[in-house]
């Protein structure tokens, strides 16, 4: 007699990253996986109990005594996954600034008339937390939709105490209730409000002195974030905002060097960052900084793709100085509009020039990694959370060559059935 089990996965072809869970993969490793012609996953309470091939597991957990059999042959399971860098709750949304922008008109001049990330900023003040909630939960389930099962969501667009608290409070609310898991990140230096106009160290001040603590108090966040960037938050600033965090007890995360080589990779190595986040100006000692510290290079290729540049981060430069990627979407309403982890995979295949299996394992194993979670999620291994998608796919090489549509078929998030054919299946965690 086998024992009887909740799920048990027949699958095509598994594909994952496999014994990385204490240290993200980097250099040669970055694009080792293991792929499993025939295999089968059994899951129990939540958890993966058996992997391996087909004709193994079954004389452990045979069919029969299976609560539920997924006949996945021809098709391609994988982790669950990871999107570590989004703006997923916000007000508003910008397709005229889209339309704008591909007219050439240049971002500055679209934020001295009052648009750009200001827009957000009074859209998200003035909608009230049930819009909020509601909008975003639409956000989520096109991401679960579409093979995302954890994903970290910023704070970052009130600027002020009661608005940030407002979108902390809905990302609380969301990981209560979505099925999906949320890392929450607190980003109340995302940019500088009209209030704080030429008095950037007040406003510092404020969020370190004022909207931290709070933030810290109510537990609403995991983790602290800043926009280090020269016109915006420069260094000094970022030491003053995230030691204050770390004193807190928050996590740091790390917008760096995206618009200019600032120095904030070597500050997020010195602070002991989880992650640094955008990097397309990173400097050779920034990288040197950041693969001596181990802090996980989250790279978003999908938003110079939206901003029309030709410059992305120089992912094959940051292997061979040994920094750990992972990718990430960038989600938000005025620079990076999508939901989509095999849309990002695609770019950077094309743009950054990572293999598939290095970008798979950017949104898999080395994302959980970036959020500290790779004990739990990022792979398909006895033990772990059962977060898996079943791809309607031969192999995990489809994913980023077959671009532009949803190959997500099932999607299991923590040993239960999510999305079914495509479609979101009702009921809370």
């Amino acid at each position: 007699m086998g024992e009887t089990v909740d799920i048990l996965i027949l699958a095509g072809r598994i594909v994952t990253s496999k014994g990385a869970s204490h240290s993200p993969l980097k250099g040669d490793n970055f694009c080792s996986v293991t792929e499993t012609e025939n295999g089968a996953v059994a899951i129990k309470n939540g958890r993966i109990i058996a992997v391996g091939e087909e004709e193994d597991i079954l004389k452990e957990y045979p069919p029969e005594q299976s609560r539920q059999v997924i006949e996945a042959g021809g098709k391609t399971l994988t982790p669950g996954f990871i999107d570590p860098h989004t703006h997923v709750v916000f007000g508003g949304s910008r397709e005229d600034e889209f339309a704008l922008r591909i007219s050439g008109v240049p971002y500055l001049e679209i934020l001295k008339k009052g648009g750009g990330i200001l827009e957000t900023v009074r859209a998200t003040r003035e909608a009230s937390f049930p819009d909020l909630l509601e909008k975003s939960r639409i956000h989520l389930n096109r991401m679960l939709a579409g093979g995302t099962t954890t994903a970290e969501v910023k704070s970052g667009y009130g600027l002020d105490l009661d608005t940030e608290l407002k979108m902390l409070k809905v990302i609380q609310q969301l990981d209560r209730e979505h099925p999906m898991d949320l890392d929450p990140t607190f980003l109340g230096a995302h940019a500088i409000p009209p209030e704080y106009k030429d008095r950037t160290d007040d406003f510092i001040d404020f969020m370190a002195e004022k909207v931290l603590p709070r933030v810290a108090e109510e537990n609403l966040a995991k983790n602290c974030d800043i926009f280090c960037e020269e016109g915006i938050f420069n260094i000094e600033q970022s030491r003053k905002l995230l030691t204050k965090a770390q004193d807190l007890g928050f996590e740091i995360r790390f917008h760096a060097d995206e618009m200019v080589s600032l120095g904030g990779a070597q500050l997020a190595a010195e602070l002991g960052a989880r992650s640094a986040d955008h990097l397309l100006k990173i400097s050779e000692e920034g990288m040197e900084a950041m693969a001596r510290r181990e802090v996980v290079a989250t790279l978003l290729p999908a938003t110079p793709f939206t901003l029309m540049k030709e410059e992305y981060a120089p992912a094959r430069k940051m292997i061979s100085a040994g920094v750990a990627i992972a990718l990430a979407s960038d989600f938000n309403p005025g620079s990076c509009p999508t939901h989509s982890l095999p849309l990002v995979m695609t770019l950077a295949c094309l743009k950054m020039k990572l293999t598939p299996e290095e970008a798979l394992n950017g949104v898999t194993i080395n994302a959980a990694h970036s959020l500290g979670r790779a004990g739990e999620i990022g792979s398909i291994e006895e033990g772990k959370m059962a977060d898996l998608v079943i791809w309607d796919a031969p192999n995990h090489r489809f994913l980023p060559y077959h671009y532009g549509t949803n190959l997500a078929d099932t999607v299991i998030k923590r040993g239960r059935v999510v999305v079914e054919k495509g479609k979101i299946k009702e009921g809370k965690k």
